[in-house]
């Protein structure tokens, strides 16, 4: 089975975990391409300076220095993500503009993917792309579906002092997280900073998302609803969203 995989640039966890898969497919599964956007965390293209003062306006200086540190370091002394995919002669697919236009389909198309296989893809996917391979499209999210659709689970739930979270791996359709589920794992809060939470939650979700192709390739999919009955939807924090979340004692790391 040929896999195409769509993420984006994300500077802090990604090139572990996306190591960490690779190494862990069976032989008989290839991926062979992978698409990487630029970094969104804002859930929209910005400008880096934009994405930078945002950053300090809604979490605080001590959050932005952490960070911003930690973006350096990453920068200086960790392995890209283009590197990681060059270690494993993955090809990368360069792209411009809208994952959905019919330049881009094509150029994914000409790799002939049996399954598309999105981890933090930052894009709304389209029909025709969804369609594209034989096996559709899943997607990794960091939350028990259908709660918490959104961006930043792992901030909403300690944020609304949940006691359990989890990993979703589902089949992405037309709406926002809501296609129906393959496999979900719970996950115990615990005492975890959101640091540590989201290196736990996307472990596991690697696992996870192993789990689902294996689950694909053999054809014994048993699929869990993703009920819009009870969804809850959460967009990116705010200034306020911030405060409460610090008052009710959570750490950020």
């Amino acid at each position: 089975m040929k896999i195409v995989i769509i993420t984006q640039n994300e500077p802090f966890y990604l090139s572990n975990n996306l190591n960490y898969l690779i190494c862990n497919l069976p032989l008989d599964i290839k991926i062979v391409g992978c698409l990487v956007a630029d970094a969104s965390p804002f859930g929209k293209k910005e400008s880096f300076l934009k994405k930078v003062l945002n950053t300090k306006k809604i979490f605080g200086l001590k959050f932005f220095i952490y960070y911003s540190s930690k973006f350096i370091f990453s920068k200086l002394f960790k392995k890209s993500i283009k590197r990681v995919l060059k270690d494993f002669n993955i090809p990368l697919i360069e792209i411009q503009g809208s994952i959905n236009s019919i330049r881009n389909l094509d150029l994914i198309n000409s790799f002939k993917p049996d399954l598309l296989v999105s981890i933090l893809g930052n894009q709304i996917f389209k029909k025709p792309l969804l369609e594209l391979a034989p096996n559709g499209c899943i997607n990794l999210h960091t939350a028990l579906l259908p709660k918490y659709r959104g961006l930043m689970p792992t901030f909403w739930v300690l944020k609304n002092d949940e006691k359990y979270t989890g990993v979703s791996v589902f089949y992405v359709d037309e709406g926002i997280d809501s296609g129906p589920i393959i496999v979900q794992e719970k996950v115990e809060i615990g005492n975890r900073t959101q640091e540590e939470l989201i290196k736990y939650t996307k472990k596991i979700g690697m696992d996870c998302v192993l789990m689902a192709i294996d689950l694909i390739k053999n054809k014994n999919v048993n699929l869990i609803q993703n009920n819009p009955k009870n969804k809850t939807y959460f967009s990116f924090p705010t200034k306020d969203d911030v405060k409460v979340f610090k008052q009710l004692g959570k750490r950020f790391f």
